[in-house]
């Protein structure tokens, strides 16, 4: 399912950059030109119609903490709608909350408050909040790497069905695991580092398990509950593997200092979920750019305000891409010499 989603995903954005042409007949490329014009022109007065006829729409918007993965999520959700509905259709209430899951139900329900006319939930701890919050206002998710985990769902076909949708940033776990193994084939035992009271994070944990296990590696878990317990975990995870495992983890994502200041010292690699860990305490990672998830779900949030599109029927949409990526500087302090086709960060 999130396969064929990222396919079609993919499939409208080409079909939206496409240009239209024909050569059958003089009448019938002169037909063909008048209806891409039309096409264009309608495109345009979409795209300017909140501007020209002065609505002013009011997006909340609850980040849960600010680290580089997020933040750039949030800029490309922003500069979409902007582009998309003018830049004075649109105002941003945008708050952070600081890694506090109770912080993002009091900025969530200040949003309901309010009235917003979209709420735009930037990771798992948001996306909940802001479901139990509201069953009226439009909600996206972005950064989220899978909604049936983090909100219940156990019948999943690819639509959460209510008032919520949104993008994911789910990279392909077996390609994370193939490239531990492409980069590390001696390494016998893999630590999973992550935050448990992550929901995405463990259910990153549990797929990524099964894969290693299959390509032969011991693994074992090493878990944090929150930014405390980080350094003496990371400590217990480097002393006792060949190579660690982070997952998507926004708490991981917030501590990368401290985390690098324990396995570079031991000379433990670690290869991330995302770029953002990875050049903090990485030395690999296979990446989405996060810039452009954001961008997807503001292009997402200008159909339910401006064409009126119904969220409840919209598949959560995936990354089109994904890029394996080095961190230079920690290749080079623990000697690892990346493949070619892989892309130095920065």
């Amino acid at each position: 399912m999130k396969k064929a989603v990222s396919l079609m995903m993919a499939a409208v954005m080409t079909m939206g950059l496409a240009a239209c042409g024909s050569t059958a007949s003089t009448d019938t490329a002169a037909s063909a030109a008048d209806t891409a014009s039309s096409t264009e022109a309608a495109a345009s007065t979409a795209d300017s119609t909140a501007a020209a006829d002065g609505t002013v729409y009011n997006i909340g918007i609850c980040q849960l903490v600010q680290h580089e993965a997020l933040d750039a999520a949030t800029q490309g959700f922003k500069d979409a709608l902007v582009e998309k509905l003018g830049e004075g259709s649109v105002k941003f209430d945008e708050q952070n909350a600081s890694g506090d899951s109770a912080n993002c139900a009091t900025i969530v329900n200040g949003f309901v408050s309010n009235g917003v006319d979209l709420i735009l939930a930037n990771a798992t701890a948001p996306l909940q909040a802001a479901a139990q919050a509201t069953a009226d206002i439009p909600v996206l998710g972005t950064s989220v790497t899978d909604y049936a985990t983090a909100l219940d769902i156990s019948d999943w076909t690819g639509t959460v069905g209510n008032n919520i949708s949104g993008t994911s940033d789910l990279a392909p776990l077996d390609q994370q695991a193939a490239m531990i193994q492409e980069l590390f084939p001696d390494a016998k035992s893999v630590g999973l580092l992550y935050c448990s009271a992550e929901p995405n994070s463990v259910y990153q944990c549990d797929v990524i398990e099964g894969y290693l296990t299959e390509e032969g590696y011991t693994v074992a878990r090493y878990a944090f509950t929150d930014t405390n317990d980080v350094t003496s975990v990371a400590q217990t995870a480097a002393d006792n593997s060949d190579v660690i495992y982070i997952p998507t983890d926004n708490t991981a994502a917030s501590n990368t200092e401290a985390i690098a200041n324990v396995v570079i010292p031991a000379k433990v690699p670690v290869v991330a979920g995302e770029e953002g860990i990875c050049s903090g305490c990485g030395v690999a990672t296979l990446s989405i750019s996060y810039y452009d998830l954001g961008y997807a779900t503001g292009e997402m949030a200008a159909k339910i305000l401006a064409d009126g599109a119904d969220v409840s029927a919209m598949p959560v949409e995936f990354a089109p891409n994904v890029t394996k990526k080095y961190n230079a500087a920690n290749c080079e302090a623990l000697g690892i010499t990346p493949p070619s086709d892989y892309v130095a960060i920065g």
